[in-house]
């Protein structure tokens, strides 16, 4: 199966929406949101349209597709108006065999690693700084943030098509690829 890789949307409107034509465009069965939904936080500034509500009811239109873990920002209260479960603190995909471990990193990163073995995936987002490289030991992914990108990032995404993972910026370019 292929997958939209996204984090951090932070409560946007106008990037969940453009997260949702990209679901469309690349054809994928199912996204995986890492983390940081509909709160923009106390240390983020508001995002581009902020409007929780509306992104929640974008979601929930997408809900059989989704996959999520919860990030830092995300509670109990955001839970109850998202119709998918958000509150996991990660979850394990298969590929081949390689494992993903996939998580907000506000808990599991480089500098904590789960128990990973060679040549398996570290995915997170939360940095908001997007990343594909090999550690040599293991992979580590992060697709960046959707509606806050750092360190002169652009809103960015991963898609995952077989067994091969593609940072992409929103306008389309691919930045990184590697083969799983």
């Amino acid at each position: 199966m292929d997958y939209v890789i996204a984090s951090d949307i932070h409560g946007s409107a106008s990037a969940c929406e453009a997260l949702l034509e990209i679901v469309d465009r690349e054809r994928v069965g199912k996204l995986l949101l890492l983390g940081d939904i509909l709160y923009h936080g106390p240390r983020n500034p508001f995002p581009e349209q902020y409007n929780p509500k509306k992104v929640a009811a974008m979601l929930n239109g997408q809900k059989k597709k989704i996959l999520c873990v919860r990030g830092n920002c995300d509670s109990e209260v955001d839970q109850m108006m998202l119709e998918f479960p958000i509150m996991a603190e990660y979850c394990l995909l298969s590929v081949g065999n390689r494992m993903i471990f996939a998580t907000h990193g506000h808990h599991f990163s480089a500098q904590n690693l789960p128990l990973l073995q060679q040549g398996d995936v570290l995915l997170h987002g939360h940095t908001h700084i997007p990343a594909l490289k090999n550690c040599g030991e293991y992979i580590y992914a992060n697709p960046g943030s959707v509606s806050l990108p750092k360190e002169q990032s652009q809103p960015s995404y991963l898609l995952l098509k077989e067994h091969v993972l593609l940072l992409k910026t929103f306008s389309g370019t691919t930045e990184a690829q590697l083969t799983l």
